[in-house]
C-alpha cells in the first residue's frame, strides 16, 4: 500500500505560500504595533491635559511657568533646592532661568502626575524619571524643580514657550497648541536637530514628502500628536496645525505662516496666537 505524501513541487508551492504570507504579515503587524505607540503617546498628551487644567484651576487660570514672570530658558540652576528662589537662580532680585522641562515638573510638584506620562513609546534613550537614578535621598518627587540634570533624558514632549510675554493660559485661543512631540528643529538625545537644508526644502504647500520633513520625527515623520488649550490631543499630519495654520515648531513669521523661521534657544512667540513649542536640548548640546 503506498503512503500518500507531498511530491516535492507540492512542498515548494506550500513553503512558497507560507512565505508571501509572512511577507505579507510583518508590515501589518508593525504597522499595528506603531499605531499602538501612537496612541499610547497620545493617550500622556490627555493626561498632561487633565494634569494642567487642574493647575490652571488652582494657578488662577495660568498654565505652568517655572522660574518667575522675567525667568528665562535655560539649564534649571538647582532642580534640588529646598525653595523656588534656589532652585531658579531668583536670590537678590535675579531674574532666573529654566528649563522647558521644567514647566512640566510642576505637573508633578503640585498635581501628582507620574514621571511615566512623560516618556513616548517611541522616544529613543529615554527613560522614566526616578529617584534612585540620580541617588536622590532623603526627598520626594514632590520636593524636587525638575526632571535631573538633564531633563531631555526624561522627558518626550515640547511645550509652549512660556518665558517671555505669550505664556499660556486658559483664555488664549482653543485651537492654540500647548504640548507635542518634540520639535525636528532642536537636538534630542536620539537624534540631532534637522538639518537646515530640510527646513529649505519644507514646502507646506508642496509634497507629502516635503510636508513630511518638517513632522517630529518619533512617529516615522507620518506627523506628531499635539495637545492644544481646549484640553484635547489628536495627530496632526502636518506641523502647521496652529491657529490660522501656524506652524508650532517655529516663530511665527507674517510672509509664510505654515512655515514660520527656525526655533533658537532664545526664540519667543511672534504673537498671543503664535504656538512656539520647544524642548531642552541635551546637555552640552548647543540646539
Amino acid at each position: 500500500m503506498k503512503t500518500s505524501g507531498l511530491t516535492l513541487t507540492e512542498l515548494l508551492v506550500a513553503i512558497t505560500i507560507i512565505a508571501l504570507c509572512v511577507l505579507i504579515l510583518i508590515p501589518i503587524l508593525a504597522r499595528i504595533r506603531y499605531n499602538k505607540y501612537r496612541t499610547a503617546c497620545a493617550d500622556n498628551l490627555s493626561a498632561i491635559s487633565k494634569a494642567i487644567w487642574y493647575y490652571a484651576n488652582d494657578y488662577n487660570d495660568e498654565f505652568p511657568v517655572a522660574g518667575g514672570p522675567d525667568s528665562k530658558w535655560g539649564r534649571t540652576p538647582n532642580w534640588q533646592a529646598a525653595d523656588l528662589s534656589d532652585a531658579y537662580g531668583r536670590a537678590n532680585d535675579a531674574d532666573g532661568c529654566a528649563s522647558i522641562s521644567a514647566n512640566f515638573y510642576l505637573l508633578i510638584k503640585y498635581e501628582q502626575l507620574k514621571p511615566r506620562s512623560f516618556i513616548c513609546p517611541v522616544d529613543p534613550n529615554t527613560a522614566e524619571f526616578t529617584l534612585a537614578k540620580h541617588t536622590v535621598r532623603g526627598k520626594k518627587l514632590i520636593d524636587l524643580w525638575d526632571f535631573g540634570p538633564d531633563p531631555s533624558k526624561h522627558v518626550s514632549y515640547s511645550y509652549h514657550s512660556s518665558y517671555g510675554p505669550y505664556a499660556l493660559t486658559s483664555s488664549n485661543l482653543p485651537g492654540m497648541a500647548v504640548a507635542a512631540d518634540r520639535n525636528p528643529w532642536l537636538a534630542a538625545p536620539g537624534h540631532p536637530a534637522r538639518p537646515t537644508t530640510d527646513f529649505q526644502a519644507f514646502d507646506p504647500n508642496g509634497t507629502r514628502e516635503s510636508i513630511k520633513r518638517a513632522n517630529a520625527v518619533q512617529h516615522q515623520e507620518d506627523g506628531q500628536n499635539v495637545l492644544y488649550v481646549d484640553g484635547h490631543a489628536s495627530f496632526e499630519k502636518q506641523s502647521f496645525c496652529g491657529v490660522k495654520d501656524d506652524n508650532i515648531y517655529t516663530r511665527q513669521n507674517a510672509a509664510d505662516v505654515k512655515k514660520g523661521t527656525l526655533p533658537t534657544l532664545t526664540s519667543q512667540p511672534a504673537s498671543r496666537k503664535d504656538s512656539l513649542l520647544l524642548n531642552d536640548p541635551p546637555t552640552g548640546t548647543a540646539k
